[in-house]
């Protein structure tokens, strides 16, 4: 298992569009993925789960990932993040 706070950087946080992109990424991998902001938890191989967190600029998102390839996923997750969604 690894866990990881990770920051929104881009200026509009997380909306349909950067949704989309941790939605189709997540859906990669086989490993169990989870986003935690505020206590609430979602499955963010679900467009409207990331959407219910309202997310904005500066929110930290906690992401735990767990299985066969959560470095993997971790590392993509991350990447999008510090990326700042390809904005």
């Amino acid at each position: 298992m690894i866990k990881k706070d990770l920051r929104i950087l881009n200026k509009l946080g997380i909306h349909a569009r950067p949704a989309g992109l941790i939605a189709k990424t997540c859906s990669r991998f086989v490993c169990e993925i989870k986003m935690i902001k505020d206590g609430y938890e979602i499955n963010p191989k679900s467009i409207m789960g990331i959407l219910t967190l309202a997310a904005g600029n500066g929110s930290v998102i906690t992401v735990i990932t767990d299985g066969k390839d959560e470095e993997e996923a971790m590392d993509s997750v991350e990447q999008l993040f510090n990326n700042k969604f390809e904005e």
